[in-house]
């Protein structure tokens, strides 16, 4: 694994990638980051590189979408469902974890999409910061609730709680 550390608007982001792509957008204190022992800094590998532009693209409100190899391979099969489908949730907008769970056709899953969610290592480019509370609340954000609230905002993103 490939790394390099990003200074974002919300934070050194420490980006990751493998040979099939990128594996990782991971904020400073995220949640579920086992770390990066082992792995080799490699500032000027293509992905890496890649990551870095569009991020600060996105940052800077001139980029809505990426366009990025990923490499999901670290996900069970539901999680990679799951956050194949946070992929379709457009720019600004949110959905919650219930919608979430029906999109994918399995309504009773409320609580697992949530783990799921919460387990994405492709923080901003899989956009899990765009699932909120049935009620509009931010809950939850292996980044930090405040991060996720930063990004809704650059993302005008209308909410209600």
């Amino acid at each position: 694994m490939f790394y390099l550390n990003y200074a974002s608007p919300v934070g050194t982001l420490l980006l990751a990638a493998s040979e099939r792509g990128l594996a990782g957008v991971y904020f400073e204190d995220h949640k579920h980051f086992k770390g990066s022992q082992g792995w080799h800094e490699q500032a000027d590998h293509p992905v890496l590189q890649q990551a870095r532009q569009q991020l600060a693209d996105y940052f800077a409100g001139q980029r809505q979408d990426f366009d990025l190899p990923l490499d999901c391979s670290a996900g069970t099969a539901f999680q990679q469902t799951v956050w194949q489908a946070l992929r379709r949730i457009p720019y600004g907008s949110t959905m919650s974890y219930g919608e979430l769970a029906t999109h994918i056709k399995h309504p009773a899953a409320v609580r697992a999409v949530g783990a799921a969610n919460g387990r994405n290592p492709i923080s901003i480019i899989i956009p899990c910061h765009r699932v909120i509370a049935g009620n509009g609340a931010l809950t939850g954000y292996a980044g930090g609730v405040q991060n996720k609230q930063r990004l809704l905002a650059l993302e005008g993103a209308c909410l209600f709680a």
